[in-house]
């Protein structure tokens, strides 16, 4: 069941952003008088359709439809989409038209300005898609994040950086890190050098060994946040229920040794399930000894003090510019990924996922807010990808429309193939690496 909620989610999201998409390019193709002869949701490589407006019984049942000049429809593949654009080189590689007189209502008819508009169209979409998510999730749910004034609990290979369990980060370079969670990714994608960390009362300097980067990228869990091992309360049907245990009680020492935070004290219990184990608490300035059970699971049986969340809720004047701002910052975010993908040393390119990856990232139960969530960064993570200059993505032919407008020469349509073909190897040399990271992933 948890399977199909996530394909279902997966084909739905997709689904969204490909109609989007393709309806830009669609929209700015009809304002300038353009023929778009099939839109089409998925691929009907073959020819096999599982809709078409041309079938017979469609037809039958709409007349008119025989007259319309575009086929809507949808293909077999769930792949992608695509809107033929009469007299354009695109995937399709249909050159039967271009060996023809170039019509007024065709693309390549038209001047480089409106070409420009219509292929600029489907990135435009993404980012107005993205954007309107934003700011309804903003005003619906608000936003919830964790301040940056936690000290951190780190792994080897924050110590290896330099880290030590109770920093407090302060600044990455020239950058003030904001929100806790994000400070293992901001320190990535922004390949920081210098970072400014408050050790006890000291302000120290760390400088980043760039050759750890990849190490960085590719190991989730670097910084925790250090959590004093408050107790908020005694479960009842906790073996500590009657032990004396007090909400605000704070455990120091766990079987001799020192355990300033719940990760440390965390390490001792699971090492000694089922037994009974000395613990120093503090109350009240008071240090206490006490005796606790441990349980087989290693755990007391308490509920430790939550860490603090904070909530902003919008108003409608105030989710407009927050949700375009959140916008933003998704998108040079998402830049600053795909340098390190084309970064070789920082083995980022191991992180690129095809469908498999994207449907993880889905919650096995329907959630409104982690959907929109989700569709909203994958409209972004298209937008920026078809900007690429890349000739079978739209970026390749924006670069071409803009080498026109600046030079006054139109490539020719040898040219525009011979680079579509170039354009379509390394996309399907991208998704073998998706999909090769995919399988790797699950083997493991």
């Amino acid at each position: 069941m948890m399977v199909l909620m996530k394909t279902l989610q997966v084909i739905l999201a997709l689904s969204v952003l490909i109609l989007i998409h393709e309806a830009g390019h669609f929209f700015w193709a009809r304002v300038f008088h353009i023929r778009v002869d099939k839109f089409f949701l998925f691929f009907d490589i073959g020819g096999t359709k599982l809709f078409s407006t041309r079938m017979p019984w469609f037809v039958k049942v709409f007349p008119k439809a025989a007259d319309w000049e575009t086929e809507y429809g949808i293909g077999w593949l769930p792949l992608g989409g695509y809107c033929k654009i009469a007299g354009m080189v695109d995937e399709s590689m249909d050159t039967e038209q271009l060996k023809k007189d170039p019509q007024p209502w065709e693309f390549r008819s038209k001047p480089a300005w409106q070409r420009l508009f219509v292929m600029s169209g489907g990135v435009l979409n993404n980012f107005l898609l993205a954007i309107v998510l934003f700011c309804a999730i903003l005003g619906i749910w608000g936003d919830n994040y964790i301040p940056n004034d936690s000290p951190v609990y780190v792994n080897e290979l924050g110590e290896d950086l330099g880290f030590r369990t109770g920093d407090r980060i302060l600044r990455y370079d020239d950058y003030i890190p904001t929100d806790f969670l994000n400070l293992q990714a901001d320190l990535a994608r922004r390949q920081v050098r210098q970072v400014e960390v408050l050790r006890g009362a000291d302000t120290l300097t760390l400088y980043m060994d760039q050759s750890l980067m990849g190490a960085v990228v590719n190991t989730p869990g670097m910084f925790d946040i250090a959590l004093p091992f408050v107790i908020d309360s005694v479960m009842s049907t906790s073996l500590n229920a009657g032990a004396g245990l007090l909400r605000g009680d704070r455990i120091v020492a766990v079987n001799g040794v020192d355990s300033p935070y719940l990760q440390d004290a965390q390490k001792v219990l699971r090492a000694h399930p089922g037994e009974a184990l000395p613990v120093t608490v503090i109350r009240s300035g008071d240090s206490l000894s006490m005796t606790l059970q441990v349980d087989s699971l290693g755990m007391l049986g308490v509920y430790p003090r939550n860490i603090a969340i904070e909530h902003r809720s919008y108003n409608l004047a105030q989710c407009i510019p927050a949700g375009c701002a959140l916008a933003w910052d998704t998108v040079t975010g998402y830049l600053r990924d795909l340098r390190l993908v084309a970064t070789p040393s920082t083995g980022a390119y191991k992180s690129v996922g095809s469908f498999v990856a994207i449907g993880q990232v889905f919650p096995s139960t329907w959630n409104w807010h982690q959907f929109l969530y989700i569709l909203a960064l994958l409209s972004i993570m298209l937008g920026v990808m078809n900007l690429l200059p890349i000739p079978a993505l739209d970026g390749g032919h924006i670069v071409f429309c803009l080498y026109e407008m600046i030079t006054g020469r139109k490539p020719s349509d040898r040219f525009l193939m011979v680079a579509q073909v170039i354009g379509m190897a390394l996309l399907l040399l991208l998704m073998f690496l998706a999909f090769g990271n995919d399988i790797a992933r699950l083997i493991h």
